[in-house]
């Protein structure tokens, strides 16, 4: 089976598309203008696309009713190019909410679909890059009484110079912060260096020097075993599904000492965790289930109709990379998207153990409304066969990934596929519930008992099946890089 990185689409040819009606199919697209300019062309491109390869294409209207060239309107062509996506995105409703199934509450930005320009500023794939390579502090802080480290991810500037979740900052750059002066902090933040006076959970102040640099990190921010009644529990924090040979050895690394300790229970705390790649996705839940799953349904990815049915000619302009980048011969000529399986039978993804951690029968994982996607699938796909809870808040609710489309100097993402678990379940759109709730405690370091969402973990696994309401605060406000957020499909293979 080949196997490609999506992400490799960045290198991928300039494509414009003129529609026409293809002979090979019966899928008649209304004929788009052959005359007009880059800005214009690649409007056209992006209806195009996803007039055939979108999850929900079959809300789009003809070309003429929609017209795409009506969005060049400003200087700023990336901008055009976003309202353009975000139109498309608004226009398929769940009949569940009576929203369209992107809506997300923020106007001018669809919930999952997005483009990216190579610069990584809009967020959308966070400032640690998927392959686990940072270009910032290192750190993210949070603001609920008072100013606090939420993050520091492994090996950054901020941790080497010892910061550590939970630390309260009381000056940056020589000025008091508070709640009331987040947009100075934000600023600050952005900047090249910062100075911080922190007091850190012994109660010691100090004063940090930082300055941004490039660094390689890890995804696992914490794994330790910690004690709920008489048994052991296994907990890891974890942030991104990184590419699998980044996250694999951290991950593989901590269920071993699982397995030395005995653990029996798992809290795997993924309230930061935007997502990442499936496969990566797929290597937490085998090391997670015992054994007797091997060869059982994971979840299966339902792609639209013209995919499944190979009616989207125009992923012929699109090539296919394989996992080294190269291009693949297939049936006599260079591989596309359009000779790859999208079918429901090439796409059902399967158990096959990872580790030997087999005695696991609970799982309790922490969340919050940044647990999203790739972690969304891991606690769905486990749902049909061990005993999940949820601890935390309502999370993001994102059933669906993606792949990347090429178009002129930008790389698309707009939703692709739907997932579903062994039991058919997969409508979390509006995310997923918590069967406990409790709230996020940024005065804890991950792995200490103590923090909120963990005690109520432990409280649940020990046997008392709740835990009293959690303790009040103040609305959080976060600050700092974004994570990733979305979810990457990178094994398609040819027919």
């Amino acid at each position: 089976m080949k196997q490609t990185i999506l992400f490799a689409l960045l290198s991928c040819a300039t494509v414009f598309v003129a529609c026409r009606k293809d002979h090979d199919t019966d899928t008649e697209t209304p004929v788009s203008p052959t005359e007009g300019t880059r800005e214009q062309f690649t409007l056209d491109s992006i209806y195009l696309y996803a007039k055939e390869i979108y999850l929900w294409y079959d809300a789009l209207p003809d070309y003429t009713t929609f017209n795409p060239r009506q969005y060049a309107t400003g200087s700023n062509v990336l901008t055009n190019y976003e309202k353009e996506l975000y139109v498309i995105t608004q226009l398929k409703t769940n009949p569940s909410t009576g929203y369209s199934y992107e809506y997300s509450g923020y106007a001018g930005t669809p919930k999952y679909s997005f483009i990216d320009d190579g610069s990584l500023t809009g967020g959308r794939l966070g400032t640690v890059s998927l392959a686990d390579k940072g270009d910032d502090f290192g750190l993210s802080l949070s603001a609920s009484s008072d100013i606090r480290i939420r993050y520091v991810n492994p090996n950054s500037p901020a941790a080497q110079a010892g910061l550590q979740r939970g630390f309260k900052v009381t000056q940056i750059n020589g000025t008091a912060v508070s709640t009331s002066n987040t947009s100075f902090i934000e600023a600050a933040l952005n900047s090249n260096s910062i100075s911080m006076t922190i007091v850190d959970n012994n109660g010691t102040t100090g004063k940090v020097n930082l300055t941004k640099s490039n660094y390689s990190t890890n995804p696992v921010m914490k794994d330790t075993v910690l004690t709920a009644g008489s048994q052991k529990v296994g907990y890891l924090a974890y942030s991104r599904f990184s590419v699998l040979s980044s996250s694999q050895t951290p991950l593989e690394s901590a269920f071993s000492k699982f397995v030395a300790s005995g653990v029996t229970s798992l809290i795997i705390d993924l309230r930061y965790n935007g997502g990442g790649y499936t496969t990566t996705a797929e290597e937490l839940v085998n090391l997670i289930a015992p054994s007797t799953l091997n060869g059982k349904t994971m979840y299966t990815e339902y792609f639209n109709q013209l995919l499944q049915d190979g009616k989207a000619p125009i992923l012929k302009q699109q090539v296919y990379l394989d996992a080294n980048g190269n291009t693949v011969q297939y049936n006599g000529h260079t591989a596309t998207y359009a000779d790859l399986d999208y079918s429901v039978s090439g796409n059902t993804y399967k158990f096959s153990k990872a580790g030997s951690l087999n005695g696991v029968k609970q799982v309790v994982f922490i969340v919050s409304g940044n647990t999203a996607s790739a972690s969304e699938l891991v606690i769905n796909s486990l749902k049909p066969y061990l005993t999940v809870k949820l601890v935390g808040s309502q999370t993001y609710g994102k059933p669906v990934g993606f792949f990347g489309v090429k178009i002129d100097a930008y790389t698309v993402y707009m939703s692709n596929f739907y997932m579903q678990n062994a039991n058919g379940d997969g409508d979390y759109f509006q995310g997923m519930t918590p069967d406990i709730a409790a709230s996020d405690d940024v005065t804890h370091d991950f792995g200490d008992a103590n923090e909120t969402c963990i005690a109520a973990a432990l409280s649940y696994l020990a046997g008392s099946g709740r835990m009293g309401a959690a303790t009040a605060v103040a609305p959080i406000i976060h600050m700092g890089p974004v994570p990733f957020s979305g979810m990457i499909e990178d094994r398609l293979h040819t027919k």
